[in-house]
């Protein structure tokens, strides 16, 4: 048995954190054990999602297959009788005089400890009020801004930056688009971009819906052979109204990707890199981090995606104190810090080659394109090796090159050019490009 650790589920009476699941696991399996820990009786409409409005999980597939991994939040439906069913079942019993058992209506102190919680004899029978305090501040957050983030700035590769804004004019800014960056940390807590990933996507002006993605773990494994590691996300949105920076799931998305580089409610340089357009159609690209509050809220379930999108919701257990007041949302802008942003046209790595999962817009890598690369090599100083140096480019071959074998050896000859190229490697790539 391979253990996740801790996964969060969401649904609409209550966020849980359920303990040692099962990667090998399937989703189905997930689902029976929800529905007996929490006393649920689910049927074929509820269903598991990685977003609040994705696709269902597939019932037989495993949470490993699926890329479920350690802190996700997971997002449970629930019929309507269901929520009320569960809503009943925690509301006290009374047994009239002719033996009738009954619903009886709670009062706020028979509710429990907080809403969504037992009461506190049902945790222990016995409370002194240093015990009440201690688990009560628990879920009190005093809200406090953090001027200062653990990424010292980005060099971002001015090639990356162009790119990702030219495939949102293509919507005329009109399309939300994402994808994680790659590249390395420095001792000085920068984040060095050097390449980029969109995974497969379905963006409207709104938001933004990541498919289920079946190279994610060969990306990461080119990346490992280059040197290179996820450092960052990147997101593109139509403009908005001034002042309004970030949507609630987007807070979300950066928050629970800085905690999965952290590995936990840690420091880390891991970067969110937005990108926008102001009135006049000049690109704005901006970098940020979320606080560790906000890191720490969204992992135990505290913030909610609300109606304002400019706004988390605080979920109902707990209480956040914004000016020692009480507040039922937060501004988003409350958990941003700003991070410097240089760019750079130094890097080891070309980018030319078509990015990947950008067929929604038209765009698709071909043997062409790999033709096209190869025969511009011995041209203008670029060395073969040189031309291959190319993450698009490489990620491409993976689906006709063994990544165990044959793009490690590639990729030495990359990081190292003083590594030659096999002679057979080069009749290979010709043949894969259509020039033998």
């Amino acid at each position: 048995m391979s253990l996740l650790g801790v996964i969060r589920v969401r649904s609409p009476v209550g966020t849980w954190r359920l303990k040692d699941v099962d990667a090998s696991g399937t989703v189905d399996a997930l689902l029976r054990r929800i529905a007996s820990e929490k006393s649920l009786t689910l049927n074929e409409q509820e269903t598991l999602s990685k977003s609040p409005n994705g696709d269902a999980l597939p019932p037989e597939s495993t949470l490993a297959s699926l890329g479920v991994k350690h802190g996700d939040m997971l997002y449970l439906s629930l019929t309507e009788d269901n929520q009320m069913a569960h809503e009943a079942a925690k509301a006290p019993r009374m047994v009239d005089a002719d033996g009738t058992v009954r619903v009886a209506e709670a009062s706020s102190k028979q509710r429990g400890f907080r809403p969504g919680m037992l009461p506190l004899r049902a945790m222990k029978m016995h409370w002194t009020l240093t015990d009440f305090l201690d688990m009560d501040n628990r879920f009190v957050y005093k809200m406090k801004r953090q001027e200062e983030g653990a990424c010292k700035g980005v060099e971002l590769q001015t090639a990356v930056a162009l790119d990702f804004q030219s495939v949102l004019r293509q919507t005329a800014f009109q399309q939300c688009r994402v994808g994680y960056l790659y590249g390395h940390f420095t001792d000085d807590g920068r984040a060095v971009v050097k390449a980029l990933y969109e995974p497969p996507q379905r963006g409207t002006a709104i938001d933004v819906e990541l498919h289920e993605d079946p190279r994610a773990e060969i990306v990461d494994k080119l990346a490992g052979l280059l040197n290179m590691q996820k450092v960052g996300w990147i997101f593109g949105h139509p403009p908005r109204e001034e002042g309004f920076h970030f949507s609630s799931p987007e807070v979300f998305m950066a928050a629970e990707q800085q905690l999965e580089a952290a590995e936990g409610v840690g420091d880390t340089p891991f970067v969110t890199v937005k990108v926008t357009c102001d009135a006049e159609g000049r690109a704005l690209v901006e970098g940020y981090q979320v606080s560790k509050q906000a890191m720490e809220m969204v992992a135990e379930g505290a913030l909610e995606i609300g109606e304002n999108p400019g706004e988390c919701a605080v979920n109902e257990t707990f209480t956040a104190l914004v000016e020692a007041k009480e507040a039922k949302a937060v501004d988003n802008n409350f958990f941003l810090i700003n991070v410097a942003i240089t760019q750079t046209d130094e890097s080891d790595l070309v980018y030319s080659f078509p990015v990947a999962n950008r067929d929604d817009l038209g765009i698709l890598q071909t043997q062409q394109d790999l033709r096209r690369q190869i025969e511009s090599a011995g041209k203008q100083g670029w060395s073969l090796i040189d031309r291959l140096a190319d993450f698009q480019l490489l990620l491409y071959l993976t689906s006709a090159l063994d990544v165990d074998t044959d793009i490690p050896r590639l990729c030495e000859s990359i990081k190292d050019r003083s590594v030659p190229l096999d002679d057979g490697f080069k009749i290979l790539l010709n043949c894969l490009a259509g020039l033998e």
